[in-house]
Order: C-alpha cells, then structure tokens, then sequence
C-alpha cells in the first residue's frame, strides 16, 4: 500500500496588490501522519519553507473561508470557487498564496483515497506517540539531572 500523496503546484505569492510571483509548492500528506499535510513553498533565494497543518482545514477551505491562528483559508471568490486563497501568519508577520482550485481537491481527492476522511483515527497510533513523546521527556530529565 502507498503510504503518501505527493503533488506539486504552481501558486502566487501575493507581496502586494500589484506585485505577484509564481512559486512551486509541494504538497506532501502521509498515511503515518493523517489528519496533516505539509506544504513546502519553495521562495526565490530562500531556503524552503513547510508548513503543516490539519488536511481537513484545507478541504473546508477550498469551498468556505476557515482556520483560526496561523492558517487561513479561503476561496478567492465564494462564486465561482476556481481559486483559493491561504494566508499565513507568524506574529505580525504573513504572507499570502493564491492557488487554482483543480489541482489542491485532485491532490485532496488522492488523499481520500488514501486514508478516507473520518477513519484518520484508525491509522493514528497516538499511544506509540504519546509513549515516545514520554520518554524523550524522561530522557532529557535524567540527563539534566
């Protein structure tokens, strides 16, 4: 069984009203890790950059603006639903994406496919997280101590 969907897409980094780019972003979802996926925007001079965040929060924004915090979603226009819009945000810092619609719910759609929306939980193996996250913190302790 595939254990991950990978796509990447051409989106614009909107710097200002009148000044735009195109950029290459990948979109990265794993079976191990399903209620994410990453988005690794790829900036002119600069290092890559990823974010992650909840698959279901870009499913809902593709048709609806959502998210709370760091992660905005929106479509670019609530009518015609062919663009979407992702604002990210660090303090008061942000920056804002605007994607065509088709290849995010395509890679959206693989995902699905992948580890069907609702049955996340049955893959997610919190407690091998929970247990490594313990003994990292127990490790870390002793060697202090």
């Amino acid at each position: 069984m595939r254990e991950s969907v990978q796509a990447e897409v051409m989106m614009s980094f909107l710097v200002s009203e009148e000044l735009s780019f195109r950029i290459p972003v990948e979109l990265h979802y794993e079976a191990s890790d399903p209620y994410a996926v990453r988005l690794t925007f790829h900036l002119p001079g600069d290092a890559p950059v990823t974010w992650a965040f909840g698959r279901e929060l870009l499913i809902d924004g593709v048709g609806r603006p959502c998210g709370e915090g760091d992660v905005h979603i929106a479509p670019a226009d609530t009518e015609a639903l062919g663009e979407v819009l992702i604002r990210l945000q660090v303090g008061a810092d942000h920056a804002l994406f605007r994607s065509s619609t088709p290849p995010l719910v395509a890679f959206l759609d693989r995902t699905d496919k992948l580890v069907p929306l609702g049955q996340e939980g049955a893959l997610a193996d919190f407690d091998a997280h929970l247990d490594e996250a313990l003994d990292r913190i127990l490790a870390e302790e002793q060697s202090a101590g």
